[in-house]
């Protein structure tokens, strides 16, 4: 794929880029080894002051660098701007607190025969982050802002399509004052991950993204014995049981489902009703999603932008295509519109059965797909049914359903009564064919440390 920007609201051309070549990969490489011994000894105040410059620096230009992510991939306007500050407070989060993840954590001396016993977290070094598009700045920072605090440094192998972010990301961090270095942007193919992977210098690497790029990742990092974390794909359900919130349910899940242009791997994605109040729910769930507007993304009455690539959006078609084919029915939506761009409307498909691939698949796109369950314990079935687990949501008001949602819905994460989404605060990942390892908090902050044992007699 070209390294290029390309508005996905019109299918224009904005800029492209050549590839780094093997000398310049070696070069950054050797830059980065470099830095990572020099950036290791820095004081964490030192860190900290140039995590909270960049989130300074995004505040100011957050109108610029929106309209940049926008024009990139199509997010609405509200939306870049809105990630923009999520952005800003992880910076300051890690900025405020990474002293206390990274402190020395004492262990019980007398137990062991020892004066002092403690474990202490130390950085790796060169961490290499394989970065997906759909959050262009968000997934990049929610890495780079635990990591660096840490002290270890960053390679960033970013989408292909947003190349302008990714090239603002390695600016953002020497602007604020961090060793020119201790950020870099590759601008490399697909091809060429492999390589840099495989290099001594790189200590271990993350990725968010495809199944299939996890795969690739995962085994070249495990041949090479190197830490990685991976956040892939998700199907996440959305249940909804007869003592809900039915319209606080409905305009939630329609949220859930568009955001992003209804590309989110945390977005809610198969929606499960009681049959008690299946009607109900998907009549409310329908006319809100049919509310939504569909165009360009700079308007500020705009609800849902063009989904990022083309390929992207015959994806979603075929999907639902394939469904229909295959007897489902289509409530709202299923039709591409005439016009520029790669857009796709707000939709709901309801009689989904196992031989439909819209059944196993993630849709990266503003699609719901709505079943309904007898009982609870076949509302738990379906949302257990995908190989994927990365986050769930459950709709009631009874507390034994709570626990038992919480307690056996396979997923890293469990939202009741609410949309999931990432915060600094909560630990973010996921279980089965939706990756491993953990991001934000300090977990986040120490899947990419040593952790020392250290033992004094």
């Amino acid at each position: 794929m070209a390294i290029a920007s390309i508005n996905p609201a019109t299918g224009e051309l904005l800029e492209e880029f050549d590839a780094l070549t093997d000398a310049e990969v070696e070069s950054r490489l050797a830059t980065a080894a470099r830095v990572a011994v020099e950036y290791r000894g820095t004081d964490v105040a030192q860190r900290a002051h140039g995590l909270r410059s960049a989130a300074d620096i995004l505040d100011a230009e957050v109108d610029t660098l929106a309209g940049t992510m926008t024009a990139e991939m199509g997010k609405t306007l509200s939306a870049s701007k809105a990630e923009i500050a999520k952005c800003a407070k992880g910076l300051r989060f890690y900025a405020d607190h990474g002293a206390d993840f990274l402190a020395d954590e004492a262990a019980d001396a007398g137990a062991v025969g020892a004066s002092r016993a403690f474990h202490r977290y130390q950085p790796l070094g060169v961490v290499l982050a394989v970065m997906p598009w759909n959050f262009p700045l968000w997934q990049v920072i929610r890495f780079a802002a635990p990591s660096l605090m840490a002290g270890n440094v960053g390679l960033l192998k970013h989408a292909s399509n947003v190349p302008r972010t990714a090239l603002y990301l390695e600016d953002l961090f020497t602007r604020a004052g961090l060793p020119k270095g201790a950020f870099q942007t590759l601008l490399v193919s697909s091809s060429q991950i492999e390589a840099i992977l495989q290099d001594s210098r790189v200590a271990a690497a993350t990725l968010t993204g495809s199944e299939g790029a996890g795969r690739a990742v995962g085994r070249t990092a495990g041949e090479a014995l190197k830490k990685v974390v991976l956040e892939l794909g998700g199907s996440d359900p959305f249940v909804v049981l007869p003592s809900a919130d039915l319209e606080k349910a409905a305009q939630t899940a329609t949220t859930a489902r568009c955001q992003n242009n209804g590309q989110s791997c945390i977005a809610a994605k198969r929606f499960i009703v009681h049959q008690d109040v299946y009607d109900d729910f998907i009549a409310k769930f329908v006319a809100r999603m049919g509310e939504q507007k569909v165009g360009d993304p700079t308007d500020e009455s705009t609800a849902v932008g063009p989904l990022a690539t083309e390929q992207g959006r015959q994806d979603v078609i075929d999907l639902v295509d394939d469904a229909v084919a295959k007897g489902a029915e289509v409530l709202l939506g299923g039709t591409v519109p005439d016009g520029p761009g790669w857009f796709y409307p707000p939709t709901v498909i309801a009689g989904i059965t196992e031989e439909m691939d819209l059944y196993a698949e993630e849709v990266f796109g503003p699609v719901a797909a709505v079943y309904k369950a007898a009982d609870l314990d076949e509302a738990v079935r379906l949302a257990n049914v995908t190989r994927f687990g990365l986050g769930s949501n459950v709709w009631t008001t009874d507390p034994d359903e709570i626990e038992r949602c919480i307690d056996d819905f396979e997923a890293g994460q469990v939202f009741v009564n609410g949309m999931t989404t990432s915060y600094p605060e909560l630990a973010f990942g996921g279980v089965k064919d939706s990756g491993h390892g953990r991001e934000l908090t300090r977990h986040g902050m120490h899947e990419f440390c040593n952790l020392k044992t250290v033992w004094v007699g």
